[in-house]
């Protein structure tokens, strides 16, 4: 009779993080960091690729999240860590897969962290003219890099309230739209809902399905805090299945309103969607409310990364894959080598951004556009591969596998393939995968010498 070979730790022992995140931590944990400026500002682009389409193409990112955030959540159940995606490659394919993949997340989330601090530090200096940007900038890294050295519980507290004031402003703006559609509230274009709701065809609710997906990153922190909290193995499902919803709800409700309110062509949905439809109904001082919203957005994404950045260099440094000195602890269980050098890049951003305020975050973004498609691919791989070896016990099942898990896939690898074909996108992921291709080289060269 043979047996299912059981998971074992790709982390050797040692001193461990501390298991004090709550189910209510890690809930607000994911949807602060997925809910920024793609949401607030970056919106208006997809309106412009698939018009009222783009609820259609937030509807299919949504399902495809869905899909991709349970094989994580299945795995994560069954093997809890910090490095969670990377360490579950690596039990798939090797160590070469948990470098590729942690390095790269790791690489993406340093670059995020420079330009989410830089475009809080633009807006509020709209507000303070005679602060200098850099020196804002160079305050926001300071203050919530000094967040992320205190005991992880006040860092989940101080996120989890954080992250509830901009859930409140999409209910808030979700409760105005409705209103405003239902007639209750002034808006002269209610009804714009009409007429041509595909002006694109099918071709442009795909455009805008590739615009959505990125709009959704930041949801696999949760399956990294899961570690850290008092039940692991149920915390990532139940985290996994709250947040998932929540922000599908808010995404999709958010585009139905943009779109009910305004003429999907109107020029000022390109510039900030949300205020457009704000300044329609007739909330005053709009422009400033929303700006408000998407520095606290910023910045709450900037914690959040800030975590999942120093957890995945803790997980690569205890594998062997990263310098040892980022394995240390305090007393409070906080990684704090890995803290300091996740956002030392961030801080480095200060004087790039003296340097080349308007060219280096475009350069480095276009670095890591497409690297969340990577890491989701893989993602899918890790799960095709490992479910057979997954404990019969594991609470948290993959939905319709083998069927569902091979058809996201699919659509991913389909995703990539749409994107190389579109001048607007190729350059993204032209960039993306040079940038993979140093990575899994260097992981090659490091397993060979092994």
């Amino acid at each position: 009779m043979t047996t299912t070979p059981v998971l074992t730790p790709v982390e050797p022992p040692g001193q461990q993080l501390h298991g004090t995140l709550r189910p209510r931590h890690l809930t607000m944990l994911a949807m602060g960091g997925v809910i920024g400026s793609g949401l607030f500002v970056g919106s208006g682009a997809g309106i412009a690729l698939a018009g009222p389409g783009i609820v259609l193409s937030f509807v299919a990112a949504g399902v495809l999240t869905m899909l991709v955030m349970r094989m994580m959540a299945e795995m994560a159940a069954a093997f809890p860590s910090s490095g969670s995606f990377s360490e579950h490659a690596e039990l798939a394919f090797g160590p070469w897969a948990g470098f590729t993949i942690g390095w790269l997340y790791w690489v993406t989330i340093v670059v995020v962290l420079a330009v989410e601090s830089t475009a809080a530090a633009v807006i509020v200096h709209g507000w303070l003219p005679g602060v200098p940007q850099w020196l804002l900038m160079l305050l926001f890294m300071t203050v919530f890099t000094g967040v992320n050295l205190t005991a992880v519980g006040n860092f989940g507290e101080f996120e989890f309230w954080f992250a509830l004031i901009k859930v409140a402003a999409i209910v808030g703006f979700l409760v105005l739209g409705l209103l405003a559609i239902l007639g209750v509230l002034p808006g002269k274009n209610a009804g714009a809902l009409t007429g041509d709701l595909l002006p694109h065809g099918w071709g442009g609710v795909v455009a805008g399905f590739v615009a959505a997906v990125p709009a959704f990153g930041g949801l696999e922190v949760v399956t990294i805090a899961a570690a850290e909290s008092d039940n692991p193995v149920q915390a990532a499902g139940r985290a996994v299945r709250s947040a998932v919803w929540r922000i599908s709800v808010f995404y999709i409700g958010s585009m139905i309103v943009l779109v009910s309110l305004l003429p999907w062509h109107d020029s000022r949905l390109g510039a900030s969607p949300f205020v457009a439809v704000l300044e329609e109904i007739g909330v005053p001082g709009a422009a400033q409310i929303m700006n408000v919203v998407v520095v606290l957005a910023l910045l709450s994404a900037l914690n959040a990364g800030t975590y999942a950045a120093a957890r995945m260099a803790f997980s690569l440094a205890r594998r062997g894959q990263a310098p040892a000195a980022l394995t240390r602890i305090s007393r409070t269980g906080v990684p704090y080598p890995a803290v300091l050098a996740s956002t030392a890049f961030g801080f480095g951003g200060v004087v790039l951004n003296l340097l080349w305020p308007q060219t280096i975050f475009l350069h480095l973004l276009n670095a890591v556009g497409t690297v969340l498609l990577l890491v989701w691919l893989l993602v899918a791989c890790s799960q095709l591969r490992l479910r057979s070896r997954l404990p019969e016990g594991t609470p948290v099942r993959m939905w319709g596998h083998p069927y569902l898990s091979w058809l996201t896939l699919a659509v991913i690898v389909a995703l990539l393939g749409r994107m190389s074909v579109d001048h607007g996108t190729r350059v993204q992921l032209v960039s993306s995968a040079v940038l993979a291709l140093v990575v899994l080289t260097a992981a090659l060269i490091r397993h060979r010498r092994a």
